[in-house]
C-alpha cells in the first residue's frame, strides 16, 4: 500500500509536467531520488561540493578522497515511501586512495497474503536495495575524483505460502561519477560535479520493458566564510549551492544550504530546494553534534515527497 501511495503521489505531482511534453520513456527505481543522510537533508541536499564523510558516497563519490580516518555510519530515514537504513564503511589508505562499501535498504512495509477464507498464509517483504562499492582518490592537491559501482534491486521476498505472488527480484547495475576541485589547496572555495545512476535499466511491471534509472547530473560549489570568526569567536559558516537535472523525470532544481559550526562540535543547518518537479519546493533544518570520534546528526525537510 505504501508503494502504491508513493506511485500515486508521484503521478499526481507529475501530471501537469507530463501533459506539457511528450515523454520518451518512464524510469524505474524512483527511490534512488530520495535523500540519504541528515547532513544532506539539513543543507537542502546541496552536497555535490561538500565533504560530509560517508554521506558523500550517495551525492559525490569524490568527496571521500583524502579522508584520513576510518568511518562506520548508519543513516536512518522515514519518508512517505517507507523506512530507509543505509550502512557505510569507509577505509582510507595513505597511498592508494579511499575505498568504501555501503548498503542502502528501503523497507516498504510488510504485506500479508490471505487465502479464500481470509486467513493469513504468508507475508511479503517488499524492499528496494542498493549495494555500492566506492573508490576515490586525490589526483592532485586540488582535484579529486571518485566512482560508485552500484547493484540496484527491487525485491519481493516472502515467508509462508506465497508462491502465487513471490518471491521476485528485479536487478540492475549503474555507476556514479564525481569530481571536486579546490580553487587553491586548503582554500575556502570548492567546486563539485557528479553524474548519478548512469547506465542502469530495470524491468518495469507498468510498461513491460526495461526502463532507465533516474540519471541525475549535478554541479555546485561550497564556500567557507571564515571572516565570521571576527564577530563570533570559534564559529565557521559554510554556504553551498547546486543545480541539478534529472533525466526525463523531476526536471531541474536549485538547491542551497548553510552550515554554522561552533568550536568544531556543534552544527546548525538550514537549506532550501526550489523548483523541484518531484514535489513542492521545500525548506529544511538540521542539527549536529560531534564529540571525539562520535558524530550525531538529525534533520527534517518540510515539503515535497521526502518530507
Amino acid at each position: 500500500m505504501r508503494q502504491l501511495l508513493f506511485s500515486v503521489g508521484l503521478s499526481a505531482l507529475l501530471a501537469g509536467h507530463a501533459r506539457a511534453q511528450t515523454p520518451t520513456g518512464s524510469e524505474g527505481s524512483l527511490f534512488l531520488l530520495l535523500p540519504t543522510g541528515a547532513v544532506a537533508v539539513g543543507m537542502g541536499q546541496a552536497m555535490v561540493a561538500e565533504k560530509p564523510g560517508s554521506e558523500g558516497i550517495w551525492w559525490n563519490p569524490a568527496s571521500i578522497a583524502g579522508q584520513d580516518k576510518r568511518e562506520l555510519a548508519i543513516h536512518h530515514s522515514k519518508t512517505i515511501a517507507g523506512v530507509g537504513d543505509a550502512l557505510s564503511f569507509v577505509l582510507p589508505t595513505k597511498s592508494y586512495g579511499t575505498a568504501a562499501l555501503s548498503l542502502n535498504i528501503l523497507n516498504l512495509g510488510d504485506q500479508q497474503v490471505t487465502d479464500a477464507f481470509n486467513d493469513v498464509i504468508g507475508v511479503i517483504f517488499p524492499r528496494d536495495v542498493v549495494l555500492a562499492g566506492t573508490y576515490a582518490a586525490s589526483l592532485t592537491k586540488r582535484l579529486s575524483a571518485g566512482v560508485n559501482y552500484k547493484v540496484v534491486q527491487i525485491r519481493f521476498d516472502c515467508s509462508g505460502e506465497c508462491s502465487s505472488v513471490g518471491p521476485s527480484v528485479r536487478s540492475s547495475r549503474a555507476v556514479d561519477l564525481g569530481a571536486q576541485y579546490e580553487v587553491e589547496f586548503g582554500a575556502p572555495l570548492t567546486f563539485g560535479a557528479a553524474v548519478r545512476n548512469l547506465g542502469g535499466k530495470l524491468n518495469s511491471e507498468q510498461t513491460n520493458q526495461r526502463d532507465p534509472l533516474p540519471t541525475q547530473v549535478e554541479v555546485g560549489a561550497m564556500y567557507r566564510l571564515k571572516f565570521i570568526d571576527r564577530y563570533l569567536k570559534d564559529t565557521e559558516l559554510r554556504a553551498a549551492g547546486s543545480y541539478i537535472n534529472t533525466r526525463e523525470f523531476g526536471g531541474k532544481s536549485v538547491r542551497v544550504g548553510t552550515d554554522v559550526t561552533y568550536q568544531g562540535m556543534l552544527h546548525l543547518r538550514a537549506g532550501f530546494v526550489g523548483h523541484d518537479r518531484r514535489g513542492d519546493s521545500s525548506a529544511s533544518l538540521g542539527f549536529g553534534l560531534q564529540s571525539g570520534g562520535f558524530v550525531f546528526d538529525i534533520a527534517r525537510t518540510f515539503g515535497g515527497l521526502p518530507a
